[in-house]
């Protein structure tokens, strides 16, 4: 996944600086989706608890909270590659991603920590990764170097009332990982390599297993009780899945197709499911964008009711989704500063139903 934003920089970091400037303010929120809160770098994890919400801001290492129209304020800070965070009770889960430095300690790790507390590290997920390979694809080249991402964590959820598990949705690793309270880790979820559409034939890091890694991205819990992991399929086209879990033995309940690039999932209380598609209407290849693109057009969010029809709400870079007293609420401009563009223009956002028409 992070690969694929880096190389979709190079279209935004040509955009002009006119529309840098002017369009997180107005081409990105039409009148159905309203500013909740604005000011983050780069927010990549979505979480709420008792009214107030908290996001992850991984460019800065940061998880703020804000009440819905108030300044945000910076709750923790100083956690290099944060990317996915959630509240319950008085005690907050996040999780780092991988790390391309090898001087920055502590990437793939889940931690808590409890108000007025030092941070606590639960699990290190690289380290069960390299033990345990869940999805069983060769890890190192015959050079001794990783092939591909080996644990990379991008989201994090809290089990449901008096569950204290803590699930891990690992891009890197390609699974859902499950953690004790005794900090113990086990593979709760495998998701096969894609194998259709574009994904048919096309070559992996590991020769062996041909077609898309899955890339699990976001996690939530439905109001059926179970678990939805949205996964990224090789960021082809129309080769995106949602898969709908036990949430105890993880078998496959369901699976809801045809997204490109999810990057988030949440399931409304009429058990409507909601996939962001982070980059849907970017241009294509790695070249400038075509003049007068216009970058707030990037991004959607697509809605699947219970029927299966299907309505897209346009989201300027929506990543992690969250559904909060019956409303939808979504980060914004979520990868800004990957393109190249100035600090703090992420936003969370509030997506009414009126925001979704007809595909």
């Amino acid at each position: 996944m992070v690969q694929r934003l880096r190389s979709a920089a190079v279209f935004l970091a040509a955009a002009t600086a006119s529309a840098v400037l002017a369009a997180p303010a107005q081409a990105a929120t039409p009148a159905p989706v309203t500013v909740v809160a604005s000011g983050f770098d780069d927010p990549t994890g979505l979480s709420s608890w008792a009214g107030r919400f908290y996001v992850a801001e991984s460019s800065t290492g940061e998880i703020s909270g804000f009440l819905p129209g108030a300044r945000p304020y910076t709750r923790l800070n100083q956690i290099p590659g944060v990317a996915g965070v959630d509240r319950k009770f008085d005690t907050f889960y996040f999780v780092t991603g991988e790390s391309d430095d090898p001087a920055v300690k502590g990437a793939s790790t889940l931690y808590s920590t409890v108000t007025g507390k030092p941070r606590r590290k639960i699990a290190d997920l690289k380290a069960y990764e390299l033990a345990n390979n869940p999805d069983g694809q060769l890890q190192f080249g015959p050079d001794g170097a990783p092939l591909d991402a080996l644990s990379n964590p991008f989201a994090v959820l809290t089990g449901r009332g008096f569950d204290n598990r803590v699930f891990v949705a690992d891009g890197g690793g390609n699974d859902v990982l499950v953690v004790g309270p005794d900090g113990k880790v086990s593979t709760f979820f495998a998701p096969p390599v894609v194998t259709t559409g574009a994904c048919a034939g096309r070559p992996n890091n590991d020769p062996q297993h041909t077609g898309c890694d899955p890339v699990p991205t976001g996690l939530a819990w439905g109001p059926d009780g179970n678990l939805y992991v949205s996964t990224l399929s090789g960021e082809a086209p129309g080769q995106g899945r949602v898969y709908v879990l036990d949430p105890f033995g993880g078998k496959v309940l369901g699976t809801l197709t045809g997204f490109t690039s999810p990057t988030g999932v949440a399931v409304g209380d009429d058990g409507s499911v909601y996939v962001s598609e982070l980059l849907e209407g970017a241009p294509a290849g790695d070249g400038p964008p075509p003049a007068g693109f216009d970058p707030s057009t990037v991004g959607r969010i697509v809605k699947v009711d219970r029927k299966g029809v299907r309505t897209v709400a346009q989201v300027t870079m929506p990543l992690a989704l969250r559904v909060v007293d019956g409303q939808l609420y979504s980060t914004a401009w979520s990868v800004a500063g990957m393109f190249g563009f100035g600090a703090r223009l992420g936003q969370v956002v509030r997506v009414d139903a009126s925001a979704f028409t007809r595909l």
